[in-house]
């Protein structure tokens, strides 16, 4: 269990807490933000049950693929949702890709600030029918070639046998690891509590703005935390998946959120809340530098720096390795494009698919991260995480006889909990149904795709499905 474990909290603790403290900290206006992250916490160990049991019950490789294909049905329905959970992945994997990259190029601007300079900058409002106008924001600046790079970088070193590229991930976890320890060693010991819990006035009346502040604060979080189910995407690999899986999943979201929120208290009560907010243009987007800077000086500032973006290019890395293998094996079961399947002649190793991510990771570099974040999870959640936490539910009323090692506790109130959780992150926050859009227009896309595919190899629902073999007597 503890390999499987480490193996979560190392999915789970990549770049993200270290770029997403000043978008906390301003959709909240104070230290209140923390409150983001422990209502996250509690979201994602509710969400963790479902995992746990879905996992437990059907230890396979491939995760929600091979769940949502067996709660919805093998043949029709399920057949299409896994489709899409694929498709969707299309978008949501290459927006975790880019966010990596973004953020290393945040922290690269504190080297060279001159990075931060917006060179163009271009707002398109496309109108499409029933869903409204969408809004697409894009800048150009020396950060934005810097998070191209990083991508292409990762794409050449993946470009190989994977037996080639084991080391690199051991050296790269070292730098996680030892950045995110060094962070809240200094912090505790120059901690001021009065300085951490400086709250400003009202920030806690439970107005409008409180909601979509907290919502907002609540979407960042979930963006964080999420990772805790790497496990369930290597069931068939794991010693006794029924005991393994739930506990796995569950210690690492209790120990990474307790990491998390030590984390982040500590680095305010270092550098003012006030002063985080400031955001990208002042000290806020490379807040862990300024943090290091007030407390050794500029070495620390510098050194803690590079072991950011050391973590950043560990998390593009580790990424679109993964991703691109999910991608593939879709592929090679027939519910997705055909090319995703092919490997290289010599390497054997994926590459349609890792060039696929890369080239749409490369788009979406052109994002601001405050968007790339939005749009990742409200796409996630509505495709994936949502239908998922419904569907246990259903497998429950559909699979009563379905072996299960693990129940969730409280049935059904976590999984309730989960999908209430994921609602709120979707509708309360400003501009939410911006990203929303977004959701729907790859949620009609792929069915459309789906239909024509369908088509055109004869499949339901343009043919009826063969009949099932009589049982034997």
């Amino acid at each position: 269990m503890g390999s499987a474990t480490a193996l979560n909290m190392i999915d789970m603790i990549g770049v993200g807490p270290f770029i997403t403290i000043p978008l906390i900290v301003s959709a909240m206006g104070g230290p209140q933000a923390m409150l983001g992250w422990v209502l996250g916490a509690i979201f994602a160990m509710c969400d963790g049950l479902v995992w746990a049991e879905l996992g437990a019950a059907m230890p396979r490789s491939g995760g929600s693929y091979g769940y949502l294909r067996e709660i919805y049905g093998a043949n029709r329905l399920g057949r299409l949702i896994s489709f899409l959970f694929i498709w969707q992945l299309s978008f949501s994997a290459p927006l975790s890709i880019a966010s990596g990259a973004i953020g290393l190029a945040g922290y690269a601007s504190y080297f060279w600030p001159g990075l931060q300079t917006q060179q163009l900058a271009r707002h398109w409002s496309v109108p499409l029918p029933l869903l409204g106008s969408m809004q697409v924001h894009w800048v150009v600046s020396g950060a934005t070639f810097v998070a191209i790079i990083v991508v292409v970088l990762a794409t050449l070193l993946l470009y190989r046998k994977i037996t080639s590229i084991g080391w690199m991930s051991k050296l790269l976890l070292v730098g996680v690891v030892g950045t995110m320890g060094w962070v809240i060693v200094s912090g505790l010991s120059h901690f001021s509590a009065s300085r951490a819990f400086s709250f400003p006035l009202g920030a806690f009346s439970l107005s409008p703005n409180f909601f979509l502040g907290l919502g907002s604060a609540m979407l960042i979080a979930t963006y964080d935390y999420w990772g805790y189910y790497n496990v369930a995407f290597l069931g068939d690999e794991v010693k006794e998946p029924g005991k393994t899986i739930p506990r796995a999943i569950l210690l690492s979201i209790f120990l990474v959120g307790c990491l998390y929120v030590i984390m982040n208290v500590s680095i305010l009560g270092v550098v003012p809340w006030q002063e985080i907010q400031a955001g990208p243009h002042n000290n806020g987007l490379y807040v862990v530098s300024i943090f290091m800077q007030k407390i050794y000086g500029g070495w620390a500032a510098k050194l803690v720096t590079g072991l950011v973006m050391w973590t950043a290019f560990a998390s593009v890395f580790s990424l679109m390795l993964g991703y691109s293998r999910v991608l593939y094996a879709a592929a090679l079961d027939g519910n997705y494009f055909k090319s995703f399947a092919r490997v290289h002649a010599e390497g054997r190793f994926p590459h349609v698919s890792l060039l696929a991510l890369a080239v749409v990771a490369i788009l979406f570099c052109f994002l601001s991260l405050a968007d790339v974040i939005a749009g990742l999870v409200v796409i996630r959640i509505t495709l994936q995480f949502l239908v998922q936490a419904i569907g246990l539910i259903v497998l429950r009323i559909r699979r009563p006889d379905l072996p299960r090692p693990f129940r969730m506790w409280l049935y059904p109130l976590p999984a309730l909990a989960a999908s209430v959780g994921f609602l709120f992150v979707l509708i309360s926050r400003t501009n939410s149904l911006s990203q929303i859009r977004y959701a729907a227009l790859v949620l009609l896309s792929g069915v459309g795709i789906y239909l024509v595919r369908s088509w055109r190899r004869g499949e339901w629902p343009f043919a009826e499905l063969e009949p099932p073999a009589p049982a034997e007597r």
